[in-house]
């Protein structure tokens, strides 16, 4: 690849412009007021600046990742290890201090695919003024950049790799080269590890039809079916390796996501797997909202759930779909231009683009198209995701690539001469035309249009409710509508002006430029909401926190808290009640039970949906502490009872503690054969179960356990991350039962032998001991994520010897530009 130092100055300069128009979140020391950044991102980076270089580089392929210390044990199988392959974002991390690292990682990313824009642009034959214009628009553009308001951080970065993938692509299409082939299988791997697999998949599907546009073409141009053949085969190889350089992270979740509630067996599908229709539809844009497309506020701009009360100007957003954190807006610019290009250059390229932005359009609508419908029964792995509306990134890459051409036909004279060029000045002028009868009839029928649409107008939201809505909405109505008028006015005497000669073009241009940035600024920074970072220093314990620390470490030691590896992980767990952050024990080296988490394991899943705090649920998950407010406990004390006894009440906080809590192992003998999943959970929930003394198994016992009053001791050894030893002095042949997940990927040794791991109670693991002593050892060891790794450093290794042959290939003089 041979980026020429022509386009180097421009892709600085896109990198200092997007510095200036999002420096209220780079420089100042507040965070974006986000739940998915407060409560999840934050942690994971606040403690990464400082760090030595050589521990930012360092990249660790020997674990699979357990972490034990949220939601009763987590991981993805080792899903997630390939993010570390991301050096840039982790030396981003350990340079610039959180939380401004948090929001320079956002802006970076949406840089990174503006410069991808860029270059793919420059690719098609644009200058570099028009690319420079494509490359804000897909960086700047409100679809994207609202991003930020959600705290969609993971999905901003791989949003950014699609225009890499298209611009390798595409020299692969030009230049036939194998080269150019894998280094599209490496972005697009590269992409699915930022961990946002639906906006990869996404992309893999865009990718798809790029490739049969490619096809299809050389059919149609005559050429030999050999040539399809190749392009085919190329594809074919690409493909394959991509799946190959993905596979640390594709095989482990590939096995992990089948027996999740949206897994094969989750039952949501009508038995198939994945959501249900109406919820893997629900985030799907209304027909109607594509007016927003040109006023961007008509329905209102979404803020933040849980944020700021709206002032008396704001008006949230109140379509029909549940709610929205983003605006799915381009500028109005970019749909002046769309018809220079399909008038003057309908190429490929052209066309490519084009079907991003009517095939992006469509697919984002979901439910109300027969397109979303048929691919949501027929495409495999559509149903495993619920937001349709996220396509809208692959329009926004469409018309940054029309818009770019359209501004390169500005300046043709050829063009600006043609008699078709009355077609488009149609369309310019139809734009504040069609805005001025809507306005008109706003402010002249107004009260016949609100009477019509009373209630929709009417109708409330998380945010906003009350009398008040329909004229604060309606007047929002105007009010952006007037906005949109002015602004089309505006842009269309700039294009008409240039078109016709009266304004100079490159100046015309550079207007044009700035116009569009300042409509998508007066939008943008409507989600750019700031607040107080959280206090994630070690005087961020609170007491109750404290207390339950020195109650864990008694007996059980715990390396400094700077260190990320704890010598043992503590026995017990915490419920939290109310709207605690459980990250904020977690990161205090204290387990919890339960956080949050859209796509969860089937049984663990079922497990929360069944869970009753008097049954003895709480006590094999090993919950020794609840913590609640203190007015909720005074209220409700009565339910609480003797189990539940209060230890410690500071700052409003209560801590109760369980005293039936179970330890990490025990042994059973009354085994009962519950095979329905329903019935063992109810069984469980009985105030008379006592998993100490019984277990729920799904099958007969290997062994002949014989019930015994004693049956023996337990003493546990080890508990670390991917680690558990417990040494077991069995009385008569027992089940053991562990107060842990059951989970695939754990492998179990007896006297270092294997074992087989067994469901206990649903949700637990348990295996069966014979008569006598017994050292059993618990590791975490998916077989998939072994296989991944290896196939990924393999393909790796391809990769790098293709890149010396490359180098080699460009000091001959060889490189194509």
């Amino acid at each position: 690849m041979n980026i020429q130092r022509s386009n180097i100055w421009p892709i600085l300069l896109l990198f200092l412009i997007l510095a200036a128009l999002f420096s209220p979140i780079l420089f100042t020391s507040k965070i974006v007021r986000a739940p998915d950044i407060l409560n999840e991102f934050y942690w994971g980076v606040y403690r990464s600046y400082g760090q030595p270089l050589w521990s930012m580089l360092k990249i660790d392929l020997s674990s699979a990742g357990w972490n034990p210390y949220i939601n009763s044990g987590h991981t993805n199988d080792g899903g997630m290890v390939s993010m570390q392959f991301h050096l840039y974002q982790r030396l981003l991390f350990g340079l610039i201090p959180a939380p401004a690292s948090v929001a320079w990682f956002m802006v970076l990313h949406l840089f990174i695919g503006g410069a991808g824009v860029y270059l793919y642009c420059r690719l098609a034959g644009c200058s570099r003024l028009a690319a420079f214009f494509g490359g804000f628009i897909f960086a700047f553009c409100t679809e994207n950049a609202s991003l930020i308001n959600a705290g969609h951080v993971m999905k901003i970065a791989t949003i950014s790799y699609t225009p890499w993938v298209f611009y390798f692509l595409e020299r692969g299409f030009g230049s036939n080269r194998w080269f150019y082939y894998l280094c599209t299988s490496m972005v697009l791997a590269f992409q699915f590890f930022n961990t946002h697999w639906q906006i990869a998949f996404y992309t893999c599907l865009a990718v798809a039809v790029y490739g049969m546009m490619r096809i299809l073409e050389e059919i149609y141009a005559g050429e030999p079916l050999r040539k399809a053949g190749q392009t085919l085969l190329m594809g074919v190889v690409m493909v394959l390796f991509f799946m190959a350089a993905s596979a640390i992270s594709l095989a482990p979740l590939a096995g992990w996501s089948k027996d999740t509630n949206r897994g094969v067996h989750s039952g949501a599908n009508q038995g198939k797997g994945g959501l249900d229709r109406e919820e893997a539809m629900m985030w799907s844009l209304p027909p109607e909202e594509t007016v927003s497309l040109v006023i961007p506020g008509l329905l209102g701009l979404s803020r933040q759930e849980g944020g700021d009360q709206p002032k008396p100007d704001q008006t949230y957003y109140w379509g029909r779909m549940v709610f929205t954190q983003t605006a799915s807006y381009f500028g109005l610019l970019p749909w002046l231009l769309l018809p220079l290009p399909l008038l003057f250059k309908n190429d490929r390229i052209t066309k490519v683009a084009l079907v991003a932005v009517v095939g992006g359009l469509l697919f984002s609508m979901g439910k109300y198209t027969p397109f979303y419908q048929f691919l949501y029964d027929y495409l495999p792995g559509i149903s495993r995701f619920r937001v349709p509306k996220m396509m809208l990134f692959m329009t926004a890459f469409g018309l940054a690539v029309l818009t770019a051409r359209g501004i390169d036909l500005l300046r043709d004279e050829k063009t600006l001469s043609s008699p078709l060029l009355g077609r488009w000045f149609w369309w310019v002028l139809a734009f504040p035309l069609c805005l001025t009868v809507l306005h008109l009839v706003e402010r002249l029928f107004g009260a016949a249009v609100r009477e019509w649409l009373f209630d929709l107008l009417s109708r409330p939201t998380r945010y906003q409710q009350g009398v008040g809505l329909v004229s604060q909405r309606w007047l929002n109505l105007e009010r952006e509508t007037g906005i949109a008028l002015a602004l089309a006015s505006l842009c269309s005497l700039l294009l008409l002006g240039v078109a016709r000669h009266r304004l100079k073009a490159v100046p015309g241009i550079l207007l044009l430029l700035v116009l569009l940035a300042g409509d998508l600024w007066r939008v943008n920074r409507q989600f750019l909401v700031l607040t107080d970072p959280p206090n994630r220093t070690e005087t961020a314990v609170t007491p109750v926190m404290s207390l339950i620390k020195e109650q864990l470490q008694e007996g059980n030691p715990v390396v400094k808290p700077d260190k990320q590896v704890r010598a043992m992980v503590p026995e017990y767990r915490v419920l939290l009640l109310g709207n605690r952050d459980p990250m904020s024990y977690a990161n205090a080296g204290i387990p919890v039970l339960f956080t949050s988490n859209a796509v969860q394991k089937r049984r663990w899943q079922e497990y929360l949906d069944a869970f009753s705090l008097q049954s003895s649920m709480p006590d094999m998950m090993n919950v020794r502490w609840v913590v609640l407010d203190e007015q909720v406990y005074e209220q409700h004390r009565d339910r609480f009872g003797d189990r539940y006894q209060p230890i410690f009440c500071q700052s409003g906080e209560v801590l109760l503690e369980n005293r039936r809590v179970l330890p990490k192992a025990w042994l059973v003998t009354d085994l009962d054969i519950v095979n329905d999943p329903a019935a063992r959970l109810e069984r469980m929930k009985m105030p008379d179960f006592d998993p100490s003394r019984k277990a729920l198994v799904e099958s007969a016992p290997e062994i002949s356990v014989v019930w015994s009053e004693k049956p023996g001791k337990v003493r546990l050894e080890q508990n670390q991350d991917e680690l558990i030893r417990i040494q077991a002095d069995v009385a008569t042949s027992s089940l053991l039962v562990l107060g842990e997940k059951f989970q695939g990927g754990w492998k179990v040794t007896v006297d270092s032998r294997p074992a087989v791991i067994v469901p206990v109670n649903h949700i637990l693991r348990g295996i069966y001991l014979t008569t006598g002593k017994h050292d059993v050892e618990f590791r975490f060891d998916p077989l998939p994520f072994r296989i991944g790794k290896w196939l990924t450093l393999a393909a790796f290794g391809v990769f790098v010897l293709f890149c010396v042959r490359e180098w080699l290939f460009v000091r001959r003089g060889n490189s194509v530009t």
